[in-house]
C-alpha cells in the first residue's frame, strides 16, 4: 500500500530520495477568445494549417468564451495532489507546465532549476500508450532541456512516471461515474442500457505502433493503445456487472478525429455509433470517456455538445459519466507511482498496482516505443543521453 511505501523511503531535503520535484506536464488551453487561434497555431506548428482554417477548428473553443476547461481542471488536480503530499509528509514541490500554451513547459522547467530542483518527476495527463500520449511529451520535455543547456543553466534529470491507466486508483473513480450515470437514466431503460466507452481516435497507422516493440501490430488491430482501453473497459463492465447484478453490452468507440479523410482512423464515431445502436433497438447508452483524464473540451464539446445532440436528434436517452479529473483516489494514485518509481531508482522492487489483465506498463520506454514518423530526441526513455555535452545532473 502507498502508506507502506512511504514508511519505508527515507526522506531528504525538498523531497523525497531521489526526487525534489514533481511536474505536472499537460496539453493546455486558451484561457480567452484572443487565444484561440495561438493556441491552435501552437498545436499545428509544422503543418502549414491556414489561419482562416484555424478559426474554423477553434469554433468548438468559441462556443465556451475561447476557455478550454483544461487549465481550470489542471490548477484542480495540483491543488489535490498539493494537498494530498501534505497528509501523508510528502514534502515534494509540484509544479506546472503544458506543452501548448501557458505556463509552458520549457518556462516551467527553467523556473524549477532557478528554484534548484535537479531530480524531477513528470506526470503527464495521458494515461495511456500512443505517440501524441507519451512519445510526443516526451520529445518536448528534450526539446525543453536542449533550450536549458543552451542557456547555460543546469540540466535537470526528468523521470516520467509509468502510464497509469490501470491504476486502480485511476479506474475506481470511472467505475463510480458509470454506476452514477445508469443510476440517473430512467428506470424502464436502465437494465438494458449500453455502456459506450470512449477515447480519442488516431490514426490506425499509430495505433499499431503504440507501446513497446513487442506490443505493435499491422492492419489496424490498434497495438497497445487499443488494447490498453480494452482493458480498462473490460474491468470497468465487469465491476458494474458485479455491483449491480446486471451484465451490461459494452463498445470501445472513438471520438475527436480530427485527421485528413484519406487516411484510416480507429472507428467507430460515437454518433456513428449511437445511431447503429438506436437502430439495432438499443433503449439507453451510458457513454464513459475512459480515455480522458478530465473534462476538457473534447468530452465537453464532442460528448456534451455533439454526441448528446445526436442523441436527442435519434430520441435515444444518453448519460455520460465522469472523468477522474481531481479525484482524491487519483491524487492518492500518483502519490503511490511517484514511492513507487522512487524505490525502484533506489534499487528496491516495491509493488506495482494494477488491475485487469495487464501487467503495470514499464518505467522506462524502450527503443523503439511509439515512435514518431521522424525520429527526434525524447527524453525519458532508454535511448535518450541527454543535450548534447550537457552536464550531469545533481545526484
Amino acid at each position: 500500500m502507498p502508506e507502506q511505501r512511504e514508511a519505508s523511503l527515507s526522506h531528504s531535503a525538498g523531497g523525497i530520495d531521489p526526487y525534489d520535484a514533481l511536474l505536472l506536464l499537460s496539453f493546455g488551453g486558451p484561457e480567452g477568445p484572443d487565444d484561440v487561434v495561438p493556441f491552435l497555431e501552437n498545436v499545428t506548428r509544422g503543418r502549414g494549417i491556414p489561419r482562416e482554417r484555424l478559426k474554423e477548428v477553434g469554433r468548438h473553443y468559441f462556443l465556451f468564451g475561447g476557455v478550454s476547461p483544461i487549465n481550470a481542471q489542471n490548477r484542480e488536480l495540483l491543488d489535490a495532489l498539493r494537498k494530498d503530499f501534505a497528509e501523508h509528509g510528502l514534502d515534494l514541490p509540484v509544479y506546472w507546465g503544458n506543452r501548448n500554451w501557458a505556463p509552458y513547459l520549457t518556462d516551467t522547467l527553467r523556473t524549477m532549476v532557478n528554484d534548484g530542483h535537479r531530480r524531477i518527476a513528470v506526470l503527464a495527463t495521458s494515461a495511456y500508450a500512443s505517440y501524441s500520449g507519451c512519445r510526443q511529451y516526451r520529445e518536448n520535455l528534450a526539446d525543453a532541456l536542449a533550450v536549458l543547456h543552451a542557456e547555460g543553466l543546469p540540466v535537470p534529470r526528468v523521470d516520467k512516471l509509468r502510464h497509469y491507466f490501470n491504476h486502480p486508483g485511476f479506474i475506481r473513480p470511472m467505475i463510480d461515474g458509470v454506476l452514477a450515470s445508469l443510476a440517473g437514466l430512467p428506470e424502464d431503460v436502465r437494465a438494458d442500457a449500453h455502456i459506450a466507452f470512449t477515447t480519442h481516435s488516431i490514426p490506425t497507422a499509430a495505433a499499431d505502433t503504440s507501446g513497446a516493440p513487442a506490443d505493435h501490430t499491422q492492419d489496424g488491430e490498434g497495438g497497445a493503445y487499443v488494447a490498453q482501453h480494452l482493458d480498462v473497459a473490460r474491468v470497468i463492465a465487469d465491476a458494474v456487472h458485479a455491483e449491480t447484478g446486471v451484465a451490461h453490452p459494452w463498445r470501445l468507440v472513438y471520438q475527436s478525429r480530427s485527421g485528413a479523410p484519406h487516411i484510416p482512423w480507429l472507428e467507430p464515431d460515437i454518433c456513428d455509433h449511437l445511431e447503429e445502436a438506436h437502430g439495432a433497438g438499443v433503449p439507453a447508452v451510458v457513454m464513459a470517456p475512459i480515455g480522458f483524464v478530465s473534462d476538457h473540451m473534447e468530452v465537453k464539446y464532442d460528448l456534451d455538445t455533439e454526441a448528446t445532440a445526436k442523441a436527442a436528434e435519434l430520441g435515444l436517452p444518453v448519460a455520460r459519466s465522469a472523468t477522474v479529473g481531481a479525484d482524491p483516489r487519483f491524487a492518492a494514485a500518483v502519490r503511490d507511482l511517484l514511492l513507487e518509481r522512487a524505490a525502484t531508482e533506489r534499487g528496491r522492487s516495491p509493488e506495482r498496482c494494477a488491475l485487469g489483465a495487464l501487467a503495470a506498463s514499464h518505467d522506462l520506454c524502450p527503443v523503439g516505443c511509439c515512435p514518431a514518423r521522424a525520429p527526434r530526441p525524447a527524453a525519458a526513455g532508454a535511448d535518450w543521453q541527454g543535450p548534447a555535452e550537457a552536464p550531469a545532473p545533481a545526484p
